[in-house]
């Protein structure tokens, strides 16, 4: 089981984001199965960034923490339990589909199943090390945290 996430470490992320007008919050999760392959879904064609494959992620509501965001949105994308949020990974800013500077977070997560059951996306992939090479550069520096920090 991993330790809670640490609140001042969030608040300081929300800080830092705030201070460099991120208009737009999001969390992703690096979820993996019994073999270490990590979760990827692919976005579906006519969406923003159609066709790329990413992690589970999502906006956080503005009455949400950044940790009931993600429990909440692994959940509506892919029907997973979150059971626990380990280590923290890093962020990335990209503009989203209105335009909106957004900065995701991404934590590492334990899951209860890898029974996916999508209901956003129009694939999904439990990726080895060749497949996750799939995803943006964004996506690919913070698997390479995941990988050099062993978590």
């Amino acid at each position: 089981m991993h330790a809670p996430v640490d609140s001042a470490l969030l608040a300081s992320l929300l800080h830092a984001a705030d201070a460099e007008n991120i208009a737009r919050h999001v969390v992703g999760a690096v979820l993996t199965d019994a073999e270490g392959k990590v979760l990827l879904l692919r976005r579906t064609g006519g969406d923003h960034f159609g066709g790329l494959w990413e992690l589970p992620s999502g906006g956080v509501e503005s009455d949400e923490t950044l940790i009931d965001a993600l429990h909440r949105e692994v959940a509506e994308e892919t029907g997973l339990t979150v059971t626990a949020i380990g280590a923290y990974l890093g962020h990335f800013d990209y503009l989203s589909h209105s335009g909106s500077k957004t900065r995701q977070f991404t934590f590492t997560a334990t899951h209860a199943s890898d029974t996916v059951r999508l209901t956003e996306h129009d694939a999904y992939l439990w990726a080895d090390r060749e497949e996750q090479e799939q995803v943006s550069s964004s996506v690919r520096s913070v698997l390479g945290t995941w990988r050099e920090r062993g978590v």
